[in-house]
């Protein structure tokens, strides 16, 4: 039985209305989970920009996929020798709205793309104002060291057809930038929604959160069976987890969970 590891990371901080200060955190917290062994790091959304409450400064700063945000992501990668997975602001078609995008970045270019398809307009907050959902698609994956990895975003982790398509795609880890609003209950939702995504996936969940006060922080990593291996809590840090690529096989094998089931997600 192999006993092979892989590093994966969650990159936990607060992106401000500083695209330049974004991108200097990212390179020191990055750097960081190079030194702790990382393969892959993942870090919040709205990475790029982000400013509360929401206004039209959002589609000011926002960028197309080859601008320097990506451009400077893709340097960190190559030096080193990371993937980088981060939340952007995405040009949209209508130039009023932005897309609330994730790129996962390596040495070689963009490796994955995914786009926020449930906006949060929920808790008293209207995301759709400001943001295009992004349409139905089947996911976009990459691997590393034959692990495969598949992204979503903050709200849709209360949405398990999400997760599930992921599974469906033979994800063994799924990556969640996230901007989870801080309120009752909300840090309980959180840690829960996590590790059921975990538990009934049968996959590993990495998700990386902005800090308080407006975030929940508490970003983490979690195994197939909803253990949280790593975890930052309310702090701007790094942490790491090093997965053993062979605990999904042992899980699925005691809890065949994903072919028992009776019922495949269809878009709506």
């Amino acid at each position: 039985m192999s006993h092979e590891t892989l590093g994966i990371a969650v990159a936990q901080f607060a992106p401000s209305a500083s695209r330049g200060g974004n991108l200097a955190v990212i390179a020191d917290l990055a750097r960081v989970a190079a030194d702790r062994g990382a393969d892959v790091v993942v870090f919040p959304e709205y990475s790029s920009y982000f400013i509360d409450p929401f206004d039209p400064s959002l589609a000011e700063n926002a960028e197309d996929l080859d601008g320097s945000f990506v451009r400077t992501l893709m340097a960190l990668a190559a030096e080193l020798d990371l993937v980088v997975v981060a939340g952007l602001l995405e040009k949209a078609d209508d130039g009023r709205r932005v897309r609330n995008t994730v790129v996962a970045v390596g040495a070689g270019g963009i490796r994955a793309v995914y786009r926020k398809l449930h906006l949060y307009d929920a808790f008293g907050q209207r995301e759709s104002d400001w943001v295009e959902p992004g349409e139905i698609a089947p996911p976009q994956l990459f691997e590393v060291r034959g692990l495969r990895f598949g992204l979503m975003t903050c709200y849709d982790l209360r949405f398990p057809e999400v997760s599930r398509t992921l599974a469906d795609a033979r994800v063994d880890v799924a990556l969640v930038p996230a901007e989870w609003v801080r309120g009752p209950l909300k840090e309980q939702h959180w840690t829960t929604l996590l590790s059921a995504r975990a538990i009934e996936n049968t996959f590993f969940v990495a998700a990386a959160d902005h800090p308080p006060p407006l975030g929940v922080g508490h970003s983490m990593i979690v195994d197939p069976q909803g253990v949280t291996l790593a975890q930052v809590g309310t702090a701007i840090d790094v942490a790491v987890a090093h997965v053993d690529l062979a605990a999904i096989e042992r899980v699925r094998r005691v809890n065949p969970a994903l072919e028992l089931r009776r019922y495949r997600v269809t878009p709506r």
